[in-house]
């Protein structure tokens, strides 16, 4: 009994519920496995997919962003502004990376240097933030001016979308930073207990800044990804982003309390979320109980967290 929980509560059973999930809604739902609708899964899922990646790691040292759905739309709009303003996509893209680092980096040094705590810091950052977006453009949409701007996210080598293959690299990168690097290991360590981090030598709060800094710059790259894909600048865009990157995390084993991450965990708690909310429009569920099954899983991932540390609590 006790070894059925650990496979239920671990990793091997979050694969196990994704491959029943997957099984089921593929006989029961028409269309779900056919070439278009999986690619439409996965472009669905490529915002939450890539700021995944490093909320993964603010998760794992004991902290979290709440401003990264603003930041996604500032950095978005940053590259659709300064593109038309400049006539040139790369200062465009390279402006919006430079914000995103600018925003994560502030997240870091007030959290990590004035040991303001995060959900207050990233609160606080997310209401400035959407704040500039919103008076940078006039509460409006700004539409592109050049079309080249829209083969960043149309562009599709061998047939799969470039958006997509920047979530899966980004998959494939910092899953090798968060196991085979000295910088995913202290982050584990911060998380899991930071006394003993900062006694044995690690810089604590140089980790955590780099952690929010790397986090500003995913939001940016997602941000350029979206403003592409949706062909303008969007200062409302991205709203409840944090709600469902946090959802998928938590659902993938990632702890609230720290020190526990993985990152193919991650990916699944990431098509989770993606199928259901696909199976919803595949069945034409009205949007308004789409948040009401967000809230449901919110709910289930946290629950499922408390259990996974209650077991390991009781194994050591």
């Amino acid at each position: 009994m006790e070894r059925l929980k650990r496979v239920v509560l671990g990793e091997q059973g979050l694969v196990i519920l994704f491959l029943l999930a997957l099984v089921i809604v593929s006989i029961f739902v028409p269309n779900f496995m056919t070439q278009r609708n999986v690619l439409g899964l996965l472009q669905s899922v490529v915002t939450i997919g890539i700021v995944a990646c490093t909320m993964m790691l603010c998760l794992a040292s004991r902290d979290f962003d709440l401003s990264v759905g603003s930041t996604v739309a500032f950095t978005g709009m940053t590259a659709v502004m300064i593109s038309n303003s400049t006539e040139s996509i790369l200062i465009g893209i390279l402006a919006a990376l430079a914000a995103g680092v600018v925003v994560g980096m502030v997240n870091g040094v007030v959290i990590a240097r004035l040991r303001i705590n995060a959900l207050i810091t990233t609160l606080a950052t997310m209401q400035i933030v959407r704040g500039l977006a919103l008076i940078a453009s006039d509460g409006r949409a700004v539409g592109v001016d050049d079309p080249a701007f829209f083969d960043i996210a149309q562009t599709a080598p061998l047939g799969v979308p470039v958006p997509i293959v920047v979530m899966v690299l980004s998959f494939a990168f910092f899953g090798f930073v968060l196991n085979r690097t000295v910088f995913g290991r202290n982050t584990l360590a911060i998380g899991g207990n930071p006394d003993a981090s900062r006694l044995a030598g690690v810089n604590v709060g140089t980790i955590r800044i780099w952690i929010f800094s790397l986090q500003g710059f995913v939001c940016a790259i997602a941000g350029i990804l979206l403003s592409s894909r949706i062909t303008s600048g969007q200062p409302n865009a991205a709203q409840g982003l944090e709600l469902s990157v946090i959802s998928a995390c938590v659902l993938g084993g990632v702890s609230l309390a720290g020190g526990r991450a993985t990152l193919s965990g991650v990916v699944v708690g990431v098509l989770i979320m993606g199928i259901a909310e696909n199976v919803m429009n595949l069945l034409n569920i009205q949007a308004f109980y789409q948040y009401v099954v967000r809230g449901v899983i919110l709910l289930l991932a946290v629950l499922l967290d408390n259990l996974r540390t209650r077991a390991t609590g009781r194994r050591g």
